[in-house]
């Protein structure tokens, strides 16, 4: 069986697990959390990396940084992981979803600005595939209307916008080190800051509501409470097998893309006749081949599809539901316009394995699955 997802594991792991260990500091920001936020820092130009226990906790910080209240509205695609809006609903906040662009599955640009109130208070582009959001017209957008950027960049580590890292275009951006993205540390994810000012509060919100960062970095002489917060710190231990990924980081990467364009190459002459909708990497993106993806007729061509790569030893899986049609959608937020493209083209999407350590040769077999499968839907 060809799995859809397998964790990496590059080999000094467990070495700087047990080096971890020996430092006897297991809680957060030890030497390997110091490490990994230091990397993302200078490797995407960023002001402030820290390391969290999750992506979902990472964008619970950005909406406790953007200030939000109850009854304040966030924009964000429907099509998009429940913790995306979820962080933003623990605040008191209502969801205003738009559609989506068929094209790449991210938010539709053209459509933010006619969804904005006077309660809008934050903007969430999601980097669906890791390809980037239209960024340059979305930040244009909240400048002209006083709105926070969260980029929900949990799938864009390694991807760039127009020169930039996703995630450090907006005032705040998150990744996500779960063990099915292009990096892990089994659960775990980063908070990205772009501007010095924001830095102190972030240290505060994430160290359980107090100042003891600044006390360990000697600025004061005891540590306090001071506002509200939680324990967003991962174990160094967690942090210490990522470091050993992100050390080889490009070597992933490009094993990555290398599975990516063979799945494009040999699948093309199927979209060129029409039978398959494929990726699509808009000008000024670089991708980071966090999965590859092919779009079928509709929901019945794509669960037949499924089925037939399961029997035949691969495992293919469809994605989001929206969270528009979920219960809690509908309870905490509103969906703004028609949904044109949101529900149709997630029924269509199905997700075909791509994971460090997957060969072309299996990109090669799973290709001809697919060439075979759509032969016999013509017959």
């Amino acid at each position: 069986m060809i799995d859809f997802n397998r964790p990496a594991i590059v080999g000094n792991e467990l070495k700087y697990i047990q080096d971890a260990v020996a430092q006897g500091m297991l809680c957060g920001d030890g030497k390997y959390t110091k490490l990994c936020s230091e990397w993302m820092k200078k490797r995407f130009d960023v002001n402030q990396v820290f390391l969290t226990t999750s992506c979902t906790h990472a964008l619970e910080m950005a909406a406790f940084l953007c200030d939000i209240q109850p009854g304040d509205e966030v924009i964000m695609p429907s099509y998009t992981f429940v913790s995306t809006a979820d962080a933003f609903v623990l605040r008191g906040a209502k969801i205003v979803f738009v559609d989506i662009r068929p094209d790449t599955m991210n938010i539709d640009e053209t459509l933010i600005e006619d969804a904005i109130t006077e309660k809008t208070r934050a903007i969430v582009p999601v980097h669906y595939a890791g390809v980037g959001c239209e960024m340059d017209t979305i930040m244009d957008i909240a400048k002209r209307h006083n709105l926070k950027v969260v980029e929900d960049a949990a799938q864009g580590i390694m991807a760039t916008y127009k020169g930039k890292a996703l995630g450090t275009i907006g005032d705040f951006g998150a990744y996500s080190f779960h063990e099915t993205k292009n990096y892990s540390m089994g659960e775990g994810g980063a908070l990205l800051i772009r501007d010095q000012k924001d830095v102190e509060e972030a240290e505060i919100i994430r160290e359980k509501g107090t100042n003891r960062s600044k006390f360990f970095r000697g600025q004061i002489d005891k540590y306090t409470w001071v506002n509200y917060g939680s324990s967003y710190l991962p174990s160094d231990m967690n942090a210490a097998y990522l470091y050993a990924q992100l050390e080889i980081a490009d070597e992933i990467n490009e094993a990555r893309l290398a599975c990516w364009n063979r799945y494009y190459e040999q699948l093309k002459p199927l979209k060129d006749a029409g039978k398959i909708d494929l990726p699509t990497v808009p000008e000024g993106c670089v991708h980071n081949a966090h999965m590859f993806y092919i779009k079928a007729r509709d929901l019945e061509q794509r669960t037949r599809f499924i089925s037939y790569m399961k029997e035949n030893g691969v495992l293919v899986v469809f994605h989001y539901i929206p969270l528009h049609t979920a219960p809690a959608g509908q309870k905490f937020g509103r969906f703004h316009g028609e949904d044109r493209y949101t529900t149709r083209e997630s029924e269509r999407l199905a997700r075909l394995p791509m994971y460090y350590g997957l060969t072309l040769d299996q990109v090669d077999y799973i290709c001809g699955l697919i060439k075979d499968f759509f032969e016999l839907e013509e017959q």
